[in-house]
This record gives structure tokens, sequence and C-alpha cells, in this order.
């Protein structure tokens, strides 16, 4: 790759990696969908616990970033949240634009996130916003990580194997730079779906319940070829969020395919 935009794109991509091996990313973007997060204390207290456990990024709407000190991304990247949706809607799987990647950029953000419900009724919006901001990215040089999901009125199974590796290759299709998802728990799945996906795969945490069946899950994945972690849950939902980044940041950075290096 050259030119200032993709040097720029690449050097905040390094950044997004505070650590050697995999990226640990903890999304916080849950209070637009399903209302307040349920964690102790306040969100810039969270911050610092997760900063201190080793927490490469997180995943913030605009609004939360004011809430936040800025030194709390000394040690700890930030990643804006640019689509939304409230599971009070007449379709909980539609996501709508509600930032930019200009306010990223004014922010301070490093990267920006697009999440994308796969055979969602709103499919065709989610994927057009997806690549448009794929677009702006490319061209203000600034990293593009996609959440995709595989959620519908059609979808059985949102982990089918076939489904995920489809809805992975969307994203990177159409110029994201990292993409989450829900992964299978069988490992050979999982290795086949990462062998597939011409950019890094982070595994996504899941809902919250049992803390150790996720560590226990996100653990095998990472063995399996993903390159990193995206839970967050399973973090702010724990009695001591930091405990749990840090045993999730012990795992991601043993991670084999370091996150950025091209």
């Amino acid at each position: 790759m050259h030119g200032n935009g993709s040097f720029g794109r690449r050097l905040r991509l390094r950044r997004l990696s505070r650590h050697p091996g995999g990226l640990l990313v903890v999304p916080l973007d849950h209070a637009v969908g399903a209302g307040p997060l349920a964690h102790r204390g306040t969100l810039d207290g969270l911050l610092g616990r997760l900063a201190g456990a080793g927490v490469d990024a997180v995943v913030l709407h605009k609004g939360a970033v004011r809430r936040v000190r800025p030194e709390r991304f000394r040690d700890m990247s930030l990643i804006l949240h640019l689509n939304a949706g409230t599971g009070l809607a007449a379709d909980p799987d539609d996501k709508y634009p509600v930032a930019t990647v200009a306010e990223a950029l004014r922010l301070g953000a490093e990267a920006v996130s697009v999440h994308v419900n796969v055979g969602s009724r709103t499919e065709d919006r989610q994927i057009a916003h997806l690549a448009a901001t794929a677009g702006l990215c490319d061209r203000w040089g600034v990293p593009l990580l996609a959440m995709m999901y595989v959620r519908g009125p059609a979808i059985a199974d949102g982990r089918d194997p076939a489904l995920v590796a489809h809805a992975l290759l969307v994203a990177a299709e159409l110029g994201a730079d990292l993409v989450k998802t829900a992964l299978p728990d069988d490992p050979g799945a999982v290795a086949r779906i990462t062998a597939a996906c011409p950019v890094p795969v982070l595994a996504a945490g899941g809902p919250a319940g049992d803390g150790e069946a996720a560590v226990a899950h996100l653990g095998s994945a990472l063995r399996a070829g993903a390159a990193g972690i995206a839970a967050g849950r399973v973090v702010f939902t724990a009695d001591d969020p930091g405990a749990v980044a840090g045993r999730l940041a012990a795992l991601a950075h043993e991670a084999r395919t370091p996150v950025g290096v091209s």
C-alpha cells in the first residue's frame, strides 16, 4: 500500500495494538441498544481499570467520550462507534448511522466501528453504510472495525460456520481492516473461518453469563486462529472488570497473529 492515507491507516492500526501479539478490544457501546451498562462506579472509573489491565482499545459512542478523561487514552486507544439501534424498535436488528468518520477524528479516535446484521430486513442499508464508511476511512487513513453478525428473520443459527464466513467476507471485500463476530464453539470451524478471511478476526465475547465459559471459548478461538478478542458484557458485568480484562489481555496478547502488521 502507498500514499498518505494508507500510511496513516497503517500507523493507527499499529497504535491500536498497544502490546505484542493479538488485540483486546472492550466494546462499551451497548447502552444505546440495551439501556444502562451494568457496572459499578462511573464510566471514567471503568476505563481506568481497563487501561490498567492491559486493554488495547475501547469502543464508545460520541456522547460517552465526553464523560471520560483524555488521560485514560495514554495507554489505550479509542474506537468511535458510528451506528446504533435499540431493542425497543419494531426491528431490533436495524442499525442506522449516528456518527461520522470526521467526528471520530475530531474526538481523537484511533479507529471507527460499524455494526452490520447480515440477513436482517435492513441488510441493504447496513451494508451500504459499511461500504460508504470504508470509503471515508480510506480517504482519511482511519482503520475500520466491522462488527459482523448473522441475524434476521430467516436465520436459525447465527454462528453457523458457512454463514459466519460469508458475513466476514462481506466486510473484508468492502474495505474493513478488522472484523468482529460470534464464532462457533468448534475449533476446527473457527480455524476454517479465520483462514478464509483476508483480514484479522476478533472473537466476540457473547452475552453476559458464565464468565468462565466465555473465557474458555475465547481462549479456544485464539488458539484456532482468531487474531484477538472483542468482549464487552463479559467484562463490564463482572464483579471485578479489571480482573476479567486482565485475563483476556493475557490470552489475546499471546495470539500468534499480531494485528496491524502488513
